[in-house]
């Protein structure tokens, strides 16, 4: 199916072409842009509701600035398919998200106007400010720099160590603060609070432009100038509204809030800014989802719907004529209640990812013991460990790779004190189409090291549930890693069992190779091994659950028995899963043919899971060809 672009829209192969229109046809390009979105999206998927809520923005952005010399940073990047559109990617961009396309979000090595590459939040003012002190320094006096961030962001502390930095660092850049009260969820914290007081402050706001509109017309000259006339709006933001004071303490000019989605008023707000050195911030109100009634009624669904109907609004799904079992997230978020019901002291706190964990179900059910914190990962970790001080058990789920970013706190704030803190780390694992800034490679490596913190990965729901209950028992810290998606069991709700700490299973007993697997890759491996079976060979399969502490009685077993050892995990190879096994095997005396399939030590681009799984080599057919090399059967496929 090609969609084709509007007509003003198909004329524009870079911000150049964007230039050359008068800003009387702003508006139709808007339009344009915002229905090709939708077009695409709607027929190949990803990100949706951000893009739609800044198109106005990316447009003037492009109008106004000379990019890419004037550096464009995005914030998270979830919004930037306009402006992958009017920089050169237009025609390439229904591969976006695709196995060898176009990446999710902004990439440095995919265009030049990609300034900086994100994925992860709240990044881009620290990165502008960067920018901007280079440009300082080099003498590039002609140079701009732009952040847009949301609101959604603002709240991570990371924003503001840039803010506080970029007060005091005399550079020229912009702020621009994109306010839809949105991330994927609704936004939650006093921040939330603050900017609405903001935004409807009617006194401020009228009185600011009245004064910035008169003082504007007055003659501009070597006694009086809009320079003057800011600093006398300064100081009627002090005297009305107490709202601006949080942005200008930190030394950064307030301007706004403006409607995000007139362009007009845009462009010339712009403009002006442009002209004004120093730090600023700029505050626009938008509406995630924007000209897509659907997608401005129920934000969070339209976040990323997958494909979907444009006319009707309908978003398929897969039927089926059997029982499916469920994704990973919702036997969390379900057992989450189980475990609640049955234990008083069990709590649950997710830094801004109540859907994407689950961790809904409990919040809706129990609100008082189930908390979203906002995205503050940090945050996170260490008001768990408070309440883990108080007896409390509380489960933290935080994303595989956002769980990097509260790496001090695990080990300062739970580990070294030895605190009942449950991690549950969800898109462990290569996720699939949000790419390498979203795969969780390295939880099983940097978790390896830390003391007092136990290793442990479900190879279905039952395992998951199981894992869960015994972590609500155990005493210490306590991690579980588990990937997306769905899982292999249509009836999941088994009872739940304890799983003594550190004990694996045989799957299935076997001659010559024994392959050990961490968590899903486990159904990789079952089905290797059916297959195998057809060729006469005839592999041991265990699943080890835990990483730390390894089952030591059954490695004995492994390595007394067998010469030839596979080891299996969707994670780094790099001090992985298969690492901790060579360790131990050399620490112990054996000697064993041993290789390890796993995530190499490179970066891995985006694509469906099993495509990237087949590129690392431990798909079910990449196991099945890693037993038949070691048993010299290779040779006779």
């Amino acid at each position: 199916m090609q969609i084709k672009p509007g007509t003003l829209l198909s004329t524009i192969d870079s911000p150049a072409d964007l230039k050359k229109l008068p800003r009387e046809q702003l508006h139709q390009v808007c339009e344009e842009l915002r229905q090709y979105i939708i077009d695409v999206v709607s027929v190949h998927g990803g990100h949706f509701g951000a893009s739609l809520g800044v198109v106005e923005l990316t447009t003037a952005l492009h109008y106004v600035y000379n990019t890419p010399y004037d550096q464009l940073v995005w914030d998270v990047g979830h919004q930037a398919y306009g402006h992958k559109i009017l920089t050169g990617r237009r025609d390439n961009f229904v591969t976006n998200r695709k196995y060898k396309g176009l990446s999710g979000f902004p990439k440095r090595s995919e265009s030049e106007y990609d300034t900086f590459g994100v994925g992860h939040s709240s990044t881009s003012i620290s990165a502008a400010l960067g920018m901007a002190m280079a440009a300082k320094y080099k003498g590039e006096k002609e140079r701009k720099v732009v952040a847009v961030i949301g609101d959604g962001a603002m709240t991570a502390g990371l924003a503001f160590e840039g803010m506080n930095h970029a007060g005091v660092a005399d550079s020229d850049m912009l702020i621009i603060l994109n306010d839809n009260c949105m991330g994927i969820d609704p936004n939650v914290g006093a921040l939330k609070e603050y900017l609405t007081d903001i935004t409807t402050s009617p006194t401020y706001n009228k009185v600011k432009d009245d004064v910035w509109n008169l003082l504007g017309k007055l003659p501009v000259g070597k006694t009086f100038s809009r320079s003057m006339a800011h600093k006398l709006t300064d100081g009627l933001k002090g005297m009305i509204s107490s709202s601006s004071n949080l942005f200008e303490a930190l030394k950064l000019r307030y301007f706004g809030p403006i409607d995000g989605h007139n362009i007009a008023k845009l462009v010339d707000t712009l403009r002006d800014l442009r002209e004004i050195p120093g730090p600023k911030i700029l505050h626009i109100i938008t509406t995630k989802g924007k000209g897509y009634a659907l997608a401005e009624k129920d934000q969070t669904k339209w976040h990323a719907p997958g494909l979907f109907d444009k006319v009707t609004g309908e978003i398929y799904k897969k039927t089926h004529d059997k029982p499916q079992a469920p994704k990973y997230q919702d036997v969390f978020g379900h057992t989450m209640i189980e475990l609640a019901e049955q234990n008083d002291k069990v709590f649950g706190v997710t830094p801004a990812m109540p859907s994407g964990s689950s961790l809904k179900y409990m919040m809706e059910k129990m609100p008082d013991r189930a908390f979203d914190v906002g995205i503050a990962e940090q945050h996170a970790v260490t008001v768990s460990a408070g309440m883990a001080t108080q007896g409390l058990r509380v489960f933290c789920n935080i994303y595989s790779s956002f769980m990097q970013r509260a790496y001090d706190q695990v080990v300062h704030d739970v580990a070294i004190q030895k605190l009942p803190v449950v991690f549950c780390l969800d898109r462990a694992g290569l996720v699939g189409d949000d790419g390498p800034t979203h795969h969780g490679c390295y939880d099983i490596s940097f978790f390896r090291c830390i003391p007092n913190l136990i290793i442990s990965a479900p190879m279905n729901e039952q395992e998951l549930r199981n894992l869960m209950y015994t972590a609500s028992r155990y005493g210490g810290p306590f991690s579980i890693r588990y990937p997306r998606g769905n899982g292999v069991m249509p009836n999941w709700k088994t009872p739940l069992q304890e799983i003594p700490v550190g004990q694996g299973r045989c799957i299935k007993a076997g001659e010559e190779v024994a392959i050990l697997t961490l968590g899903h890759m486990g159904n990789y491996a079952v089905e290797a091994c059916e297959s195998l079976a057809k060729e006469g060979v005839n592999p041991a399969h265990y699943d080890m659950r835990f990483v730390k502490p390894l089952d030591e009685k059954l490695l004995h077993e492994v390595f007394s028995t067998f010469k030839k050892v596979i080891t299996v995990e969707d994670g780094c190879l790099m001090g992985g899963f298969g690492s901790a096994v060579l360790e131990w095997m050399v620490d112990q005396g054996y000697q064993a043919q041993v290789k390890r399939l796993g995530i190499p030590d490179d970066i891995i681009e985006h694509g469906e899971q099993l495509e990237l799984h087949r590129d690392c080599g431990f798909d079910p057919q990449g196991i099945a060809n890693a037993v038949k090399a070691m048993t010299g059967q290779e040779q006779f496929a």
